[in-house]
């Protein structure tokens, strides 16, 4: 056997913002399930009117302050698309809430 090929198969990571040092098994992980379908949906939905109506309103921007302001609509648009698509939300997670729904389902 080749021990390049080996030691390849055993190498651990080391996350980026932490340093930790975890084995590829365990990383990366996709996040839990945190959102109710309904909820999904409808960050999905509000996310991308959120996204569509920044960018049309960006281009007849007149203002500093109004190029921030649809500039963050657009992020805020793009997190509820990200958010709803993977179903995990970060602030619910910080928080400990899972919805009724999802809790019933366990």
């Amino acid at each position: 056997m080749n021990s390049t090929s080996d030691s390849h198969q055993n190498r651990s990571r080391v996350r980026p913002l932490t340093g930790e040092v975890t084995s590829r098994d365990s990383w990366p992980r996709r996040p839990s399930v945190n959102i109710s379908p309904a909820e999904r949906a409808g960050r999905i939905v509000l996310g991308v009117v959120a996204v569509i109506t920044g960018s049309v309103l960006l281009v007849s921007a007149a203002t500093v302050l109004a190029v921030v302001l649809e500039v963050l609509l657009v992020a805020a648009g793009l997190a509820l698309v990200i958010t709803g698509w993977l179903g995990h939300c970060p602030l619910y997670a910080r928080l400990g809430h899972v919805p009724a729904s999802i809790r019933r389902s366990r």
